[in-house]
């Protein structure tokens, strides 16, 4: 049957395991996950977090293993999460939802217990190998944080779309940039950040390059990039603290997102606006969804589109840009709109004894 709950709501928030709540370094789904909670608690709702033991939150912390598994070295990162969903799947008659942030590792317990549950998806749905996996469980609860995101999938049980969001009071906002461009992410394949640095080769621009090099892209890091980090107009930073990044973010002309991947989100591009710097993008993924071509960045799809947007982006209003994040990207709205989620899954939807949703009428 429905369950009809007035009042806080008991919400377990499970997140990955492989960084801390929020992350000491880089970690997008972390942060997002640690502004949910702190905007949760402050409305009054009963939260337990489980995540590792390193994290910092307001909530009740569950730790799953001991410290975040990158920077501990964890050999078989998929054990400790197995064991997690275990775990919460025992405790979870004390919890009027669960709500996971780890892709679909925990999709058959969920499924057979049949508890009110629901997932947001943080990665991509446009890699052949996951399908199979997301249609053999699409009946769960799913939430997307973009549209963009739902398009290879457009099957599965969407239940809303919630963008990220952040606490304003985080963000310096810099109304008088420097003249250097920056690059914040991962350097991997996807992202392309051989393509920042030729834009800021030829726009006459530095490029300061705040990333972090997966184990995984360590040859290709080798390879084709650390060759290009020797030229005289790039500065490469390695993995910022969340303090240092946001400094950099404010003090940029413009933010250079250059990835030719359908990314599902782009957190660096939230946090650019935040600081008041305007985004050149390649068009792909959400970008559309975040930037306003010619109000708060340029969405190019050539070299040559980003090198002539470098010389125009001094005409885009940097308050502007500061207005779209707190309109569209605060941990506040995220927040209400997950709680909204919350009480019309706890209120009207039924849990088969399979886990699968459907409506009550």
């Amino acid at each position: 049957m429905p369950r009809h709950r007035q009042g806080p709501l008991r919400i377990a928030q499970v997140a990955p395991l492989h960084e801390s709540v929020p992350p000491r370094l880089y970690g997008g789904t972390e942060r997002v996950i640690a502004s949910l909670i702190d905007q949760l608690v402050a409305a009054g709702h009963d939260i337990t977090l489980f995540a590792s033991g390193d994290s910092t939150t307001s909530a009740r912390l569950v730790p799953a293993c001991r410290a975040a598994l990158r920077l501990s070295h964890c050999a078989d990162p998929i054990a400790p999460h197995l064991a997690m969903v275990e775990q919460v799947a025992r405790r979870a008659a004390e919890f009027d939802l669960v709500h996971f942030h780890i892709d679909y590792l925990h999709f058959p317990v969920t499924q057979r217990e049949g508890y009110p549950n629901l997932t947001t998806v943080h990665g991509r749905l446009d890699m052949p190998d996951v399908l199979p996996m997301f249609m053999r469980f699409r009946e769960l609860p799913m939430v997307s944080i973009s549209e963009a995101q739902r398009a290879p999938l457009p099957e599965l049980a969407w239940q809303a779309t919630v963008p990220h969001g952040f606490p304003p009071e985080l963000y310096r906002f810099e109304p008088h940039p420097g003249e250097y461009l920056a690059f914040v992410g991962r350097i991997a394949p996807e992202k392309r950040l051989d393509r920042a640095i030729e834009v800021g080769r030829r726009s006459g621009h530095r490029v300061r390059v705040a990333a972090k090099i997966d184990r995984v892209d360590r040859g290709y890091y080798t390879r084709q990039i650390a060759p290009l980090l020797g030229q005289p107009h790039v500065e490469f930073l390695g993995e910022l603290a969340e303090h240092d990044k946001l400094a950099l973010l404010a003090g940029a002309l413009a933010l250079v997102v250059t990835g030719d991947a359908p990314e599902p989100f782009g957190l660096g591009m939230v946090e650019a606006l935040a600081c008041g710097t305007p985004v050149i993008a390649f068009d792909a993924g959400a970008v559309r969804e975040i930037i306003d071509d010619g109000v708060t960045g340029f969405i190019c799809h050539d070299l040559d589109q980003a090198v002539a947007a470098v010389a125009r982006v001094r005409e885009l209003s940097r308050a502007s840009c500061r207005r779209a994040f707190e309109q569209r990207f605060t941990a506040e709205r995220m927040a209400r709109d997950y709680a909204a989620l919350y009480r019309e899954l706890t209120r009207s939807v039924e849990y088969g004894g399979n886990g699968a949703v459907s409506r009550a009428g």
